[in-house]
């Protein structure tokens, strides 16, 4: 069993992340929370989810969180669909070629 941590495949991408808070937010808190998308769960809880530039940013969105005394429930990363990461690569590649 290894200890050893595997970095991100493109450190240099920002990450989709979806942060489920115990209560219930308004839209307004969007722009405060860098943009991420607000949405009102039935249960009583609150989804924001949107990129993350990086780590740091990810702490700074927690301890907005911390400050409005929300209850934290989960932080989950979001994978990107294999169909959209190919399709990106083929666009970047033809676009590369083209270039020259």
């Amino acid at each position: 069993m290894s200890n050893e941590l595997k970095p991100a495949s493109d450190s240099n991408e920002p990450r989709t992340y979806q942060i489920r808070l115990k209560g219930q937010l308004g839209s307004e808190w969007a722009e405060w929370f860098g943009g991420l998308t607000i949405t009102l769960d039935d249960d009583g809880t609150t989804l924001l989810t949107g990129p993350v530039l990086d780590q740091a940013a990810l702490h700074g969105l927690l301890k907005k969180v911390r400050d409005l005394g929300l209850t934290l429930i989960s932080i989950n990363p979001i994978e990107p669909d294999p169909a959209e990461v190919t399709m990106a690569g083929q666009h970047q590649s033809f676009t590369k070629g083209n270039e020259e």
